[in-house]
């Protein structure tokens, strides 16, 4: 079980990461973009690392308190859960 929510844990941050690149080159070229309630909700999954990750490297939504707050304190919550969890 352990190995397998590693394995979940990688892929979901990946995605994230990924998501933020892809939004940050749509929103230079003017595209659709992803929504907010998406990045919002891939860092509620376990993808607040990769988000987290994603907007230092792009510079993508860094001046959205949403983001600059919200995404270290859904990280901040996660790990406090994971914590809980494995002291059981």
């Amino acid at each position: 079980m352990f190995n397998n929510l590693i394995l979940y844990l990688v892929v979901i941050n990946l995605i994230g990461f990924f998501i933020m690149l892809i939004d940050k080159r749509k929103a230079i070229k003017r595209q659709w973009r992803v929504s907010e309630k998406a990045l919002i909700c891939i860092s509620i999954i376990g993808g607040s690392i990769g988000m987290l990750a994603g907007m230092s490297t792009f510079r993508h939504k860094t001046k959205h308190k949403k983001f600059t707050i919200g995404i270290p304190l859904i990280l901040v919550i996660q790990i406090a859960i994971l914590t809980y969890f494995s002291s059981l």
